[in-house]
């Protein structure tokens, strides 16, 4: 192969031809070569002028001296590196233009045929697949669940069961009421002496209280006593068949409870001032008389007599809505048809 140069002709070929021409271009010539040969002529060996007028050039780069052309060989073999070393990094280029190629059509057609399983879940009318071929439903054909439009009842009313006799069925007795040998009420404690609970309502009231509850047909009255710091009061609790009753006798109220003794507290309130209260809540009536165990007057100035007799006002306020709590929640909570 040529590295630049033209093609040279190739020995020629003539059948039956005995002119002994040399190969490479030098006739045959018996004896040597005499003077005046071709090549001492510049002539070629078909005695004609060498193409493009210029001496034939070595395949190899040979000089005129038959010593190779160094230079030439070294630029030809570094051309043929660069050539080399740009189709390589063509190749490279385009491997990786068809890789990404591939990858963006992969890309793409799974997209296509996977379904949306990023947050939201399936768009359109499509159902979310789940494990083992399970999907969501789509559709409102399955039982759906379904509300009462009724309002569940309100709560019982504890009042409710305290505004009648009829009702307010609940065990009633003075240690019920009154519970315990102490009441702790705030930091202040009382020792609670004798109850006593009955049914002629006349007989535990004085100076007016006895005919009042008589009046409006009292059917029970229980009675307690709390002393504390020689201020003692008694506490009397009169029972009505319903709560107007029990709101006319505390409206007539005159007089007040009889003081009960014993259990420890000795005779109070008797010939001398005490302070004397009423009130009512549902079919109970309450009275309170308090006063000083050693006899002395009340004045508006005895604030501990007026503490007395404002917590164990409480107090009993508190005893009769407990009732009627406890028999509202248990009703709440009682099977429906008292089963």
């Amino acid at each position: 192969m040529s590295f630049g140069g033209p093609q040279w002709p190739q020995e020629p070929h003539q059948p039956g031809s005995s002119s002994g021409h040399d190969p490479y271009g030098g006739q045959q010539y018996p004896g040597g070569a005499p003077q005046g040969t071709p090549y001492d002529q510049g002539r070629t060996p078909y005695g004609q002028q060498q193409p493009y007028g210029q001496q034939p050039a070595s395949p190899f780069g040979d000089r005129d001296d038959g010593t190779p052309d160094w230079s030439a060989l070294a630029e030809a073999s570094e051309a043929r590196q660069r050539r080399r070393r740009w189709l390589v990094a063509g190749g490279g280029v385009l491997a990786t233009a068809v890789v990404a190629t591939l990858v963006a059509v992969a890309v793409v057609t799974t997209n296509g045929d996977a379904p949306n399983d990023r947050a939201g879940g399936a768009t359109g009318d499509s159902a979310t697949a789940l494990p083992d071929g399970a999907e969501l439903p789509t559709g409102g054909t399955g039982p759906q669940p379904s509300f009462s439009s009724v309002a569940p009842p309100p709560p019982p009313d504890p009042m409710d069961f305290l505004a009648t006799a009829a009702k307010d069925k609940a065990p009633l007795s003075a240690e019920s009421l009154f519970p315990g040998r102490k009441l702790t009420f705030g930091d202040r404690v009382y020792t609670k002496g004798a109850t006593s609970s009955t049914t002629d309502c006349a007989s535990v009231g004085k100076d007016g209280l006895g005919s009042v509850l008589r009046k409006h047909d009292c059917t029970r009255v229980i009675r307690a006593t709390y002393v504390r710091d020689g201020v003692a009061v008694t506490v009397g609790v009169a029972l009505f068949a319903d709560q107007s009753q029990a709101l006319k006798a505390k409206q007539d109220a005159r007089g007040g409870v009889t003081p009960l003794v014993g259990g420890g507290v000795g005779d109070f309130c008797r010939a001398t001032v005490c302070l004397r209260r009423s009130n009512a809540l549902g079919r109970y009536a309450y009275f309170t008389q308090a006063g000083f165990t050693s006899g002395k007057k009340v004045t508006t100035s005895d604030t501990a007599v007026f503490k007395t007799s404002d917590d164990l006002g409480s107090f009993t306020f508190n005893q009769i809505y407990a009732r009627g709590r406890a028999q509202a929640s248990a009703a709440a909570t009682a099977p429906a048809g008292g089963q």
